[in-house]
Parts: structure tokens; sequence; C-alpha cells
């Protein structure tokens, strides 16, 4: 039977209204729009109803990011985001002709922008995440100064060489065998600061544990974070360096590049435990496990950029590309051994503490394989402040004065390690040196020394040069000044 006309035009009509509604029912909604500002990007997150598509490029003049988010519609107001210390001075948005959201930031400096998607998770729905990353800017936002980053530098260097030394020519070895080491005076003590590298967990759109009122982990760890480092800067011969000192997140692998890049000393990433029973309650302290260790070796030599930094040097002044894959591996493996030997040592000193002003939930430094602990030139702990999913510890951990307590508990345990071991350059150790009462002149350690051999070239007995200068063993430390007795 055919059809006439004007019934034809009908059920024509009714179909493209049935596409026209399915497509507005397959059509995502941007719910709202979320930013944190750091120092050195800026990071803005849509959270969408539904999948999406997005196209995110720049204009100039004047400077601009254009962000298309294909069929999709605005359900919130971007005119509440908060701009301030961003690279954003203003947010626009409008239609595209066929059919999305077209986003446009107007930009106050240069800017290298990347955006993902992200799947849902059990806090978020579908999200478009839009990075802007600001070119030569530092994520620390007040670095340590040039001159004590070179002298720290050199340190690192120097230990470097002599754990390359020792593997070649081991400490025990016949002088004949070591190379000679031209005798040198020793220069002014440097006395620079220990520096300390404080991680605040979580941040930004991660916000960690929730406890039963309503705390966020991501806050109450910032708010420790904060006061450890006010105490760290406030002592003299120490410096702290904060990961982050606002709500933001950095990625964990950053963390550590950044307490790297920062010539830090120590690392410690504080953090609020969570259980799903609200009974659980106490402190923890974690270093990395050996199994940690173990594989995360095995990633830093397999991975070439890794290696090329930590093992060739930062300024290429140790160079192991001559040398075989064993020998990689033995040198990479006694930096780890020595990192991790310390991490568990002072990990102890502050778990005493804790336990003085709380409960602790294991009685000893637990091991395990975090990913902020994976430095292998850097000894680090993790530390569980307390159970934000128990509501007592809940009410402690958001208490001001509680905070400064745990705060001055860690970096108790830090001070008392590093007072007994100071690193040679540092004011504590020139503290510790000056203590002593001149006993003729000095020799500072350089690479390749040992104690024999030290004693061997002044003329001097080994039991004596050890008891002028309070050593209970042979173990020196490249820049440590030794007093050599007079005759």
């Amino acid at each position: 039977m055919e059809m006439s006309g004007p019934f034809k035009r009908l059920l024509k009509a009714a179909a493209l209204g049935v596409l026209a509604l399915s497509a507005s029912i397959q059509a995502a909604t941007v719910e709202s729009m979320r930013l944190w500002a750091a120092p050195d990007h800026a990071r803005l997150v849509f959270d969408l109803s539904g999948a999406a598509t997005a196209d995110v490029f720049p204009l100039d003049n004047p400077s601009r990011l254009v962000i298309d988010i294909d069929d999709t519609q605005l359900d919130t107001d971007a005119s509440t985001l908060p701009l301030n210390d961003s690279a954003i001075d203003a947010v626009r948005t409008g239609r595209l002709d066929g059919g999305g959201l077209r986003v446009v930031l107007e930009l106050n400096r240069a800017i290298t922008p990347r955006h993902f998607m992200l799947a849902p998770n059990d806090q978020y729905g579908h999200r478009l995440v839009v990075d802007l990353e600001y070119p030569g800017e530092s994520a620390v936002e007040n670095p340590i100064d040039p001159i004590e980053a070179m002298i720290r530098e050199q340190e690192i260097q120097a230990q470097r060489a002599t754990a390359q030394a020792e593997v070649i020519a081991p400490p025990d070895a016949p002088v004949a065998e070591r190379a000679p080491v031209a005798v040198q005076p020793a220069q002014p003590h440097p006395r620079r600061d220990i520096i300390i590298a404080v991680d605040a967990g979580h941040g930004g759109e991660d916000p960690g544990a929730i406890g039963p009122s309503g705390t966020r982990e991501k806050d109450v760890v910032l708010d420790i974070a904060r006061r450890l480092a006010a105490d760290i800067n406030a002592t003299q011969g120490f410096k702290a360096v904060l990961t982050r000192d606002s709500d933001y997140y950095i990625g964990l692998r950053q963390r550590t590049q950044l307490a790297r890049e920062q010539k830090a000393d120590f690392f410690v990433s504080i953090h609020a435990d969570a259980f799903s029973s609200p009974r659980p309650q106490g402190s923890s302290v974690f270093a990395l496990s050996q199994r940690g260790a173990t594989s995360e070796t095995a990633q830093w030599l397999a991975d070439s950029e890794n290696r090329s930094d930590l093992i060739g040097g930062v300024d290429g002044s140790l160079s192991l590309r001559d040398k075989d894959q064993v020998l990689r591996g033995v040198l990479l493996d006694l930096t780890m051994t020595a990192t991790l030997n310390d991490s568990l040592a002072i990990g102890g000193e502050v778990l005493d503490r804790l336990g003085r002003i709380n409960r602790l939930h294991k009685s000893r430094v637990e091991q395990a394989g975090f990913m902020v602990l994976k430095s292998p030139d850097i000894p680090s702990l993790l530390i569980e402040t307390g159970f934000i999913s128990n509501p007592d510890e809940e009410r402690k951990l958001r208490d001001p004065t509680y905070q400064s307590t745990l705060s001055q508990a860690i970096f108790g345990g830090l001070r008392a390690h590093f007072e007994r071991n100071p690193p040679p350059a540092s004011l504590l150790a020139w503290q510790r040196d000056n203590q002593r009462a001149p006993t003729g002149n000095e020799y500072r350690i350089q690479s390749g020394d040992t104690l024999s051999t030290i004693a061997l070239r002044h003329g001097v007995p080994v039991s004596q040069l050890r008891q002028v200068n309070d050593l209970n063993g042979d173990v020196i430390r490249v820049g440590q000044v030794l007093r050599i007795p007079g005759s």
C-alpha cells in the first residue's frame, strides 16, 4: 500500500525526533570543573556524566588554550573556578557549531598543555584532565641555594666515586694495589645545611582516605608536613623542602625526583592510615622492603634514562658506560643497601618518639614496596601518623596542638640520627669536629682513602688515629676531616 505524501512527512519527522532524542541521551554533560594550581603546573579537571572525546590546542596573540569536547554540554558555572596563582586569567565557554562544548582559557604565561581521559573509579566518574605545565618552573617554591646544591652534588659524586673504587679495589686490599692519592690540605669547611624533603601525601583530586566525620587525609597530612618543615627550618644546620605546599597532586615518581633535584639527604612522606573497620589505631613507620629494593634495582638498570642519571651522575663526572652490567648491578646494590640501612636506622629513631605520644600500630619499622620509598640514593620513610578511619584518631589528627606534637616527634627522630651521623660537609659535622681539642694537623678524606693508608702516609698508628678522632671502627667518609696526632 502506497503512503500519502503527508503521512510520509509525518513518519520522517518522527524518525528525526527519535534520532535527536537518542543523540541528546548519549551526549555527556560537564557536571563540574575543578582547578588546582601548583608552582610548576595547573591541573583542570572536567567531571563528565559519560565518556567523551576532546581536542586541546593553543592559540597565540593573545595566548589562549582551546578545549573542544565533542557531544557535550555545560551544566556548571566556570566563573567560580579559583584562578589565583595559576596561568589562567579568565575562562570563556561556548557552543561548537556542530554540537559540543568549547572552553577557552586566557593565559598569562607560556605553557605546555597535556590532556587525557580517565575512566570511572570508586570516587569519580568519567573525567577529562588538562594539565598546563610551566616550562622552566620548579615544583618547589623555595629551592635550595645554588651554592649549597653544588656542595651537595660534589659530595654525592665523591661518594659514588668511592663506591666504584671500593668495588674495583676493596678497602682491605694491599696499599700497593691502590692508586696513589695526592695529599691535599683541608679546605675551609662548607658547613652546609642537611636537606630534608617533606612529602605530604595525596593532594588535588586525590583526597586520600576520608574519616567518619569527613576529614580528608590530604588536608591533615599537609598541615603536619607544613609544621614539620617549620620545625626543620627553625633548627640551625637543617633545611626543609616541601614537595607540595598547597592542595594539588604530584605523581609518586615525581615526588622522589623533586627530592633528588633538591639534593635531599633524606625523604619523609606523611600519610594517615585507614581501614574498613573503625577499630584499628596507632602510628606506623615504613621503609622500603628488600624485595622492593631488589625489583627497583632491576628497573633502574633496565631504564637507560635512570641509569644515566643515577650511575652516570648528574654532571657526568662518574660514568659507568664502559663498565659491564654486573659491575653496574653491584654498585647500585651497594647504594640500595646503604640507603635501606640508613632508612631503617632513622625509622627506629622516629618510631621510638612516636611511641611516646601515641599508640603504635606496629612496634617495629615495617617494610613495604611503596613507590615514594624507591629512590636508590636517598634514605626515605613513609609515616602513617594514625588511623583517620578511627574516630578518636581522626579527631586528634585534626587538632593543631596534636599535629605539632607529631611533627616534633618525627623531627626529633631525624635530628637524633643526623647529630650522631652528620654528612661530612654539613654544619653539624663541622660543629662535632670543632668540639674536639686541637691535637695537630688536619686531613680531609678523599676518594680512595682508607684509615690505614692515611695512618701510613702520616706516620701514625691506626689505633691513635682512631682514638684522636673518636672512631669506633675503620669506616670513614669522603669529605670528613681527620685530626692527625702531632709527633
